[in-house]
């Protein structure tokens, strides 16, 4: 994040429950991570970190669903949920199809999104209610199903292309690891920086507590973070992502940056100042992951490129 400080402190109780949720969320994912790492009882990579994957891309799409209505705006939820749920979880299909390679997972999620389509037509030309705004409802439905899978599925796939490494560096999970710590390391350093020196808004009718100075922070934090995971965690692993730890800490934390405007630009139109309240302190569901969405898709990108 890259807000400046509020003109009042938060409650301790708020800052407390934000803790205890955030180290909540961390201690599942890290359960689950080093479940699916060793393969826990012989199963298939990326499914021990399937159930976080369907959670949050449900969870996400109800909310918009919520904050649409608040606007009067008619999406259907089973397109958005479900949708964005067999979008993101579709990837997890790809160690059973043989002789896949690295676009066998992006293609299933495309797939998917195909199929979410014909189904949101479906619906609407057999409720036909022209009172109902059916082109509205379709387009709106399928675009938040898709804003939310598509990118959740790239991080699947960023699991799976993680397993089929030759070096599996810290369980094969280097690949998914490194987009995850680079995009909380850059929010962490843009909020700090942000909150200490910035004076210059970003994007001051979108979000006005975001400032280029904590967007400069932010990218430095990326690159950092990205050494560290890559270049330290990795021990020197062989296989690295396009340009390695540099370019993917630059890239990575400009897209990171980019997917959280994202998100303040559908609150700002939908009139939310939060996603929800699923996660308590810490908003929603689509509050923890707006930074990841569009870094997804690049990190994906950069380690598919990457040396052999």
């Amino acid at each position: 994040m890259t807000a400046t400080p509020p003109s009042t402190k938060p409650p301790s109780g708020s800052l407390a429950s934000r803790v205890i949720v955030a180290m909540a969320v961390i201690s599942v994912f890290a359960t689950l991570a080093w479940a699916d790492a060793t393969h826990l009882g012989n199963a298939a990579p990326v499914v021990w970190l399937l159930p976080i994957v369907l959670i949050v891309a449900a969870g996400g799409g109800i909310e918009v669903v919520r904050m649409a209505a608040a606007r009067s705006l008619p999406l259907d939820p089973a397109v958005v949920a479900g949708g964005a749920a067999a979008i993101a979880a579709a990837p997890a299909l790809a160690p059973w199809i043989a002789g896949c390679g690295p676009f066998a997972a992006p293609g299933l999620a495309a797939v998917a999104a195909v199929a979410v389509l014909i189904v949101a037509f479906a619906i609407a030309v057999a409720g036909y209610d022209p009172d109902r705004r059916p082109l509205v409802r379709v387009t709106g439905s399928v675009a938040a199903a898709i804003w939310i899978g598509l990118p959740l599925a790239f991080m699947v796939a960023l699991r799976l292309h993680g397993h089929a490494l030759p070096d599996r560096a810290l369980g094969g999970l280097l690949p998914i690891l490194s987009l995850i710590a680079v995009v909380k390391g850059s929010d962490t350093a843009a909020y700090a920086i942000g909150s200490m020196v910035g004076t210059h808004r970003m994007a001051p009718r979108l979000s006005p507590g975001k400032t280029w100075e904590g967007a400069a922070g932010g990218i430095v934090g990326a690159m950092a973070t990205a050494w560290l995971v890559i270049d330290v965690l990795g021990k020197g692993s062989p296989v690295t992502p396009l340009g390695g730890w540099p370019l993917f800490g630059l890239c990575v934390g400009c897209a990171g940056i980019l997917g959280d405007l994202a998100e303040s630009l559908v609150k700002r139109e939908l009139d939310a100042k939060d996603s929800g309240r699923s996660l308590f302190g810490m908003g929603g569901f689509l509050d923890l992951i707006d930074s990841l969405l569009l870094a997804a898709p690049v990190a994906w990108a950069l380690w598919v490129a990457g040396p052999p």
